[in-house]
């Protein structure tokens, strides 16, 4: 049995297929809500599966643009996708840190996987990709090499805003005040996940931590947060798929 699973995000959209509870194809398109990103993403992973539209039993959408995707035969919370995308990808998980382009949240899940409690924030840029994003502007570094640039940081410079805007005015002070570059990219990292981990801090984190989203990938604000919770945390190469996984994994259920 084929099942497909879609998480249209406001940068991203996602696909993931599972064939009788396996990945059978994947798809990342850099485009989201209210574009053809969604299309896309669908088209690559059936394609990666050797499959045809007709081929999926079910079809389960999450992310912000789930209601807008007409191809699902039902919708899935973000919350309830990542928990259970992390849960696949790491057994052990009790804690998911997902970073997305426009929010944070933090999820506790109970020893058997099940959502037991969550934070979110969604109401500000700062501790987002977003935030990351109008920084590497600010700096004219493609946001790809931002942590390749904080791993020659000697040390991080203070960014203390909790404001994007004043964040990127301070950035602009740093730079005149020639501080050097990777020092203010580490500090960057480091506010990101000053950020994040006051959300963690307030749910509670628990081993095994994880982290998912596209920010997942940035090594600089992994090792930030690390030491600013004082835990471990894994993550996959697959971390931006977590969303898409879980609601194939959704739709599976459903499904039997």
């Amino acid at each position: 049995m084929l099942v497909a699973g879609i998480d249209v995000g406001s940068t991203t959209s996602k696909c993931v297929l599972l064939r009788d509870g396996g990945i059978a194809g994947s798809a990342l398109v850099d485009m989201g809500i209210g574009t053809a990103g969604p299309e896309r993403a669908y088209a690559e992973a059936l394609a990666a599966a050797k499959a045809a539209p007709e081929d999926i039993a079910r079809c389960a959408a999450t992310g912000y643009g789930r209601a807008t995707w007409r191809g699902a035969d039902f919708t899935v919370s973000e919350l309830t996708a990542h928990g259970l995308g992390n849960r696949f990808l790491f057994p052990g998980a009790r804690t998911v840190i997902d970073i997305g382009g426009q929010d944070a949240k933090v999820i506790e899940l109970d020893a058997g996987g099940r959502m037991a409690s969550f934070v979110m924030n969604d109401k500000c840029a700062a501790g987002t990709g977003r935030f990351l994003e109008v920084m590497a502007n600010v700096l004219r570094i493609p946001i790809g090499e931002l942590e390749a640039m904080a791993a020659q940081a000697e040390q991080a410079a203070p960014i203390s805003s909790t404001c994007t805007v004043f964040a990127e005015s301070e950035v602009i002070s740093q730079l005149a005040a020639g501080t050097p570059v990777p020092d203010v990219v580490a500090g960057i990292c480091a506010s990101v996940a000053s950020r994040v981990a006051s959300l963690a801090k307030r749910v509670g984190v628990r081993e095994q931590v994880c982290m998912s989203g596209g920010v997942a990938q940035n090594g600089g604000v992994r090792r930030a947060l690390e030491q600013a919770l004082g835990v471990p945390i894994v993550w996959s190469p697959q971390a931006q798929l977590a969303g898409a996984l879980g609601a194939a994994l959704h739709a599976y259920h459903k499904s039997n």
